[in-house]
């Protein structure tokens, strides 16, 4: 096991870290911003180094920084968290290339399925459905069309680089081809410095799941059920929920049994998600992201398997202890993202969180770095905390979210709380009856306007 790991990251996903670090008795070195002096993970690790001002570049995204920071620690293992560095095959390189343990898949794994269009390419061979499109990338508009009028219309354009809803457009016809590929090919540049994009059959209604994969780089691989991330807005998820209410056992079970079967041919090491698309009772595979998921506790609730524990473990060349026969889920759970943005115009809400109280009772569970007096600053996400509920089965649990969400309290900010407290009356929602368009489409409609006071 590693004797000190150093957290290479920030907000909540750092203080997640760290106290599963606790837990197994390792050492931690928490790195910070100037902006980020007086964080919790900064306050509550065994050893903290400023790497630079608040600017992301400059800090949280410095690998030399980081690196110097290792060596003046004396840390043995990095943990990048999600986002910033996690899925940076070249810092994993550049950690090995120095001594130093990357906290999650190879290197190899981390460019394959960072590379959208070899990603699917890989998906294919290993046998995991996808959806209808470009076998690569897209090179001009005539060639674009052919693939279009094959597939048939509507189609998506996306970045091959790409994430987050960025260097991504639908065209709905022919004359819309055109102009989505020059959009999506500036965007993709502008965001990811590559303008390749490739093109898929855009399905009109599908429910976005994803199977929690755990491997440990020899052959043994697991899945841990699926998350029904379909409440999203401009493609950013913002609630989950697990188990999904659009599958059953047996698609379950079949599924996840190809991805994990898949994990184990190409020996995948660590915690990965792999995303799908699901209508009509079919799976189409889009995505694998080879890091650690913003909602992976909704499948830790589920589960009762800590998934930090095990990416720690396999990292430092333990073999999965667990078998897929161990793996049981138990009940139901949910996970709203808290963010410091307006409700209605999601226009981000820095500032000084005056009140802060967190709702508590069984069942539910708060990952937040937030404390009464912190400054949510503006230079980063606006993520405020996760909420994260338990019931026996789904109704209990939205009761309980519903319960909890009245009790909790964040003044002084602006937060999507008002936004959650509106879903969780919504008809559709207490019936599982939503889709991936389905939150655009009751904003559209004004429902935030017609439901309640936009306090916090």
């Amino acid at each position: 096991m590693f004797d000190k790991i150093l957290i290479a990251n920030r907000g909540e996903i750092a203080l997640r870290v760290l106290r599963a670090c606790k837990e197994l008795g390792i050492k931690t070195v928490a790195v910070h911003s100037t902006a980020d002096a007086d964080a919790m993970h900064v306050r509550f690790a065994d050893e903290s180094v400023c790497i630079g001002p608040p600017s992301a570049k400059d800090s949280y995204l410095n690998i030399p920084a980081i690196l110097a920071a290792c060596e003046i620690t004396g840390a043995d293992a990095v943990h990048p968290g999600y986002g910033f560095l996690s899925e940076n095959a070249r810092f994993a390189e550049i950690l090995a290339d120095h001594g130093l343990h990357f906290i999650g898949p190879k290197a190899e794994h981390i460019r394959t399925m960072g590379d959208k269009i070899e990603a699917k390419r890989t998906a294919k061979r290993l046998g995991i459905p996808v959806v209808p499109g470009s076998d690569g990338g897209v090179t001009d508009d005539a060639e674009a069309v052919r693939i279009s009028r094959e597939i048939g219309f509507p189609v998506l354009i996306k970045a091959a680089a790409g994430g987050g809803g960025k260097g991504m457009r639908v065209a709905h016809t022919e004359d819309e081809l055109s102009r989505a590929l020059s959009t999506a090919r500036s965007e993709a540049k502008a965001n990811f410095g590559s303008d390749a994009v490739y093109i898929e059959k855009y399905l009109a209604k599908p429910r976005h799941i994803e199977i929690q994969v755990l491997g440990d780089g020899r052959g043994n691989a697991i899945h841990l059920g699926e998350r029904d991330c379909s409440l999203q807005r401009r493609h950013q998820k913002v609630l989950e929920e697990s188990p999904s209410p659009a599958l059953n056992v047996a698609a379950r079970d079949k599924i996840g049994e190809v991805v994990a079967k898949a994990m184990r041919e190409i020996q995948y090491l660590g915690v990965g998600t792999v995303e799908f698309l699901y209508e009509d009772g079919e799976f189409y595979f889009i995505e694998m992201n080879t890091r650690i998921q913003v909602e992976h506790p909704v499948t830790e609730m589920i589960t009762g398997i800590d998934l930090i524990f095990e990416q720690i473990r396999v990292a430092a060349g333990a073999e999965l202890t667990i078998k897929q026969s161990d793996v049981q889920f138990l009940g139901h759970a949910i996970e709203c993202r808290i963010n410091a943005e307006n409700p209605v115009s999601f226009r981000p809400s820095p500032g000084k969180i005056l009140h802060y109280y967190p709702p508590g009772g069984l069942g539910v569970r708060i990952d937040s770095a937030v404390y009464q007096g912190y400054t949510i600053p503006p230079y980063y996400d606006s993520l405020v905390g996760k909420l994260i509920v338990h019931g026996k089965t789904r109704p209990e649990a939205l009761m309980r979210l519903k319960r909890a969400l009245d009790e909790i309290v964040v003044d002084g900010i602006e937060t999507t709380l008002p936004l959650f407290r509106a879903l969780v009356r919504e008809s559709d929602i207490i019936n599982g009856d939503y889709h991936i368009h389905w939150l655009e489409q009751f904003l559209a409609r004004g429902g935030m306007e017609e439901s309640q006071p936009l306090s916090s």
